[in-house]
């Protein structure tokens, strides 16, 4: 998002969190009524340009929206929507995805006060390299003639007892309401978005051996050190690495492995 969507989002951030904050608001009911509202505007496109039209005034927009949701939704999620509406976008889609992010921040929010919002991170880490390790299950998951249902069952299936409440919401929605993303590219930002409720960084940390605690702890603070922010180490084990650690953040690769040192060997040898 760029320009008048990015101001927008912001704001409707600080509203969905000073709610959330300040009120007995049930952040799980919270996400469920912003999901369906972004499955509402997902849906209906030319619903959606008429509440970012920006040559209609806010409040007219407000006040449709309004008219829509009340008795659909609770006055909590009414007054969210009608106040993003209020606001400028660049593109009506913007209003839709950011709509999508308020109802997985309410649901990691909802994780953060009962306090298992670091297991739900390291669930969706695992659950995305599980993905990524088994091609008929991602398959399943992704595949386009397969109906919601089925795969919300499959996915309870796989999650259901083992998994907390909130990775499993997550996941579904996820999985059931893809609106064009890959199902690696949804996890990683549902990922970042869970890093975000703590002001964290992630950082993707691959070895060939488990870490110890203590490795664990003296990485995290020379990152958190690096980058200036707190941050949360998903660790992956992959022996084919030999040795060594390969740290990625966002873009950046930090790569200390000893088959990387073995492949850069390799390369000056044959130039």
């Amino acid at each position: 998002m760029n320009g008048a969507s990015r101001e927008a989002l912001a704001a409707a951030r600080e509203s969905l969190d000073a709610l959330t904050d300040n009120t007995p608001v049930d952040a799980a009911k919270l996400a469920d009524e912003l999901a369906s509202v972004t499955a509402l505007l997902d849906r209906e496109v030319s619903l959606r340009r008429v509440l970012t039209d920006p040559a209609q005034a806010g409040e007219a927009k407000a006040e449709l929206a309004q008219r829509l949701l009340t008795g659909q939704v609770g006055g909590e999620t009414v007054d969210l929507v009608s106040g993003m509406v209020r606001s400028r976008w660049s593109r009506s889609r913007d209003l839709v995805d950011s709509v999508e992010e308020l109802a997985n921040t309410a649901d990691l929010t909802a994780a953060q006060k009962a306090g298992t919002l670091d297991d739900v991170e390291d669930e969706l880490f695992r659950f995305g390299r599980i993905v990524s390790s088994s091609t008929e299950l991602r398959s399943a998951l992704t595949d386009k003639t397969a109906k919601a249902t089925a795969k919300g069952e499959l996915l309870r299936s796989l999650l259901g007892g083992k998994a907390h409440t909130t990775t499993e919401r997550l996941v579904v929605r996820l999985v059931t309401q893809p609106r064009g993303r890959s199902l690696e590219a949804g996890l990683e930002s549902l990922s970042k978005l869970a890093a975000a409720r703590r002001d964290r960084m992630v950082a993707v940390v691959t070895s060939a051996v488990p870490l110890t605690d203590q490795q664990k702890q003296r990485l995290g603070a020379v990152l958190a050190k690096l980058y200036g922010r707190p941050m949360h180490l998903n660790l992956d084990v992959d022996p084919t690495v030999l040795g060594g650690i390969s740290v990625r953040v966002g873009d950046e690769v930090i790569n200390g492995t000893v088959a990387e040192r073995l492949d850069e060997a390799k390369r000056r040898l044959a130039g």
